[in-house]
């Protein structure tokens, strides 16, 4: 698993309009604070794709008492969705916004659990990592316990 970090100011140049316009008053620090940590119940364990060749990965996450392991062909999306919702956080993604810059993926994610919505942002060398990181910075912002 690599961090990259990224020009927080890009943050804000490439974050989906909605966004933008939400976190306008932050500055490029705050947003990544705000948008971009894992601070909260569910942290990303251990992250390694599959191979080079086909779209699988393995993902182990922390949750408050316990680590999970998610094994996945395909969408990184569906295989978190499935394993947040079986551990109590039923998370819907509402936007999904993906891009590539010369410092790796960077994914934005509006999320929406018990009702409540928020943005998560993730980077990665590659998109699906950059997608469950998204994921779990925009649950863990939500405060949903």
């Amino acid at each position: 698993m690599t961090i990259l970090t990224l020009d927080t100011d890009m943050f804000h140049t490439i974050a989906p309009k909605g966004l933008r316009a939400e976190s306008a008053d932050l500055t490029a620090a705050e947003f990544r604070s705000r948008y971009c940590e894992h601070n909260g119940p569910i942290r990303l364990d251990d992250w390694s794709p599959a191979g080079s060749r086909t779209a699988e990965f393995t993902a182990t996450v922390e949750f408050a008492d316990h680590l999970r392991t998610v094994t996945a062909a395909g969408s990184p999306v569906a295989a978190m969705t499935s394993a947040l919702y079986e551990e109590g956080y039923p998370v819907e993604i509402l936007q999904f916004h993906q891009r590539r810059t010369p410092d790796g993926t960077v994914t934005f994610v509006q999320c929406e659990c018990d009702g409540r919505r928020g943005w998560g942002a993730g980077l990665a060398d590659d998109g699906a990592e950059s997608t469950v990181r998204a994921m779990i910075a925009g649950v863990n912002l939500l405060g949903v316990s």
